[in-house]
């Protein structure tokens, strides 16, 4: 292994070359193309045995993705923001054919007005097709998920998708431990599908199906999700034992004795972990729970740390117009039948970029006992 500057976005690039993929196919997009670019340099100089395959548009990147998949051979694409909208029809289909394909998307918003700032809204959008979604804080973070990316899909055989915060993850030079090929190698074994097209074994993907093999089907992958959570701990604990980083499906910071817990996903963990250490030394017991895992929602965990808690500070990136923020309902989902539940606030911290401060949060937290639970708490 060895340490390196990187961006972001080049971390994701290295994590996708040490798996090994032998198709990549995508299509620019701010803040996603240092991605891509970065990969077309590697397949272009040698560095990586893959074809990489210049589209016109981020529907034929998946389209291609989804073709190579059904053909047998690990397939990566990436995006952003309006890319992952014009994919939004080939991910259903992948979704049903079973196909294990990783995506990473660069969150950043939709538009319209244009803007290209981050939030989750794009990938939000997406969370009910069937996907598997991880969400990273850091370039460290990134380049290891991607890895257990590729285990998790080919092991539960449903695609997933890893997301980095746009501008704030994929352009901020990080330093990152790089695996070696070795390592990578020992971690994530050569791709070796059950079902794949062959002329000499005719298969279909995606055919026609009856009401009752549809519904058998959509069962199938609903129980698969579920099963996802032994083969996603799986995955963090031979992670663990090869490369000495060990990662689970949420991540907590003084959660123990808390009495505010703020929620997050994403790369502005970092700011909220600040301004719960400024909190604890002005001796208010604040505390913090990451959502790596979003798809499968790891509700058992997130009930075992927060049933007891008095506040909890739900900060969201995306809003599900006419109800709440996406995470603010899963968290109550999770919740509901909990007979002490806590206080859950549900706040939309920032979209299109709107820039977070420590200072929010902390003022945040000072003045809980005047916030209202009944409705969405918008930043001035």
């Amino acid at each position: 292994m060895v340490k390196d500057m990187v961006l972001g976005s080049e971390a994701v690039a290295l994590g996708v070359k040490l798996a090994r993929p032998k198709v990549i196919s995508a299509y620019p997009i701010t803040p996603q193309t240092h991605i891509i670019e970065r990969l077309s340099e590697m397949v272009d100089n040698g560095e990586l045995d893959a074809s990489f395959i210049r589209v016109e548009s981020e529907l034929s990147a998946i389209s291609a993705a989804m073709g190579a998949s059904q053909a047998g051979v690990r397939a990566f694409t990436a995006t952003s923001s309006h890319g992952l909208a014009l994919m939004h029809e080939v991910l259903h289909w992948i979704v049903g054919a079973r196909l294990p394909v990783v995506l990473v998307n660069a969150n950043r918003a939709i538009g319209s007005p244009w803007n290209i700032w981050t939030d989750q809204t794009d990938s939000m959008s997406q969370r009910d097709l069937g996907w598997l979604q991880v969400y990273c804080e850091t370039a460290q973070e990134a380049l290891d998920t991607v890895l257990q990316a590729f285990y998790v899909a080919e092991k539960v055989l449903l695609p997933i998708m890893v997301m980095i915060d746009g501008f704030i993850l994929s352009h901020t030079l990080e330093e990152v431990v790089i695996p070696t090929q070795e390592q990578a190698d020992e971690f994530l074994p050569p791709y070796e599908p059950e079902y794949f097209l062959d002329i000499n074994n005719p298969l279909s993907f995606g055919n026609a199906a009856k009401g009752d093999v549809f519904y058998n089907l959509r069962k199938d992958i609903q129980r698969s999700m579920e099963a996802s959570f032994g083969v996603i701990n799986e995955a963090h604990n031979r992670f663990d034992d090869i490369f000495g980083r060990r990662y689970d499906l949420i991540d907590t910071y003084f959660i123990d004795d808390a009495e505010i817990v703020f929620v997050i996903a994403g790369a502005l963990t970092g700011t909220v972990r600040v301004a719960v250490d400024k909190l604890r030394n002005m001796g208010v017991k604040a505390g913090l729970l990451k959502i790596r895992y979003f798809r499968p929602f790891p509700s058992d965990l997130v009930r075992s740390y927060l049933t007891d808690k008095k506040h909890v500070v739900v900060l969201n990136r995306s809003l599900s117009f006419g109800s709440a923020g996406q995470i603010t309902q899963e968290i109550k989902n999770a919740l509901y039948f909990e007979k002490d539940k806590p206080f859950i606030y549900d706040y939309v911290l920032s979209l299109g970029g709107k820039e977070v401060f420590v200072e929010d949060i902390v003022k945040l937290a000072l003045n809980i006992d005047s916030l209202e639970t009944s409705k969405i708490l918008w930043r001035e």
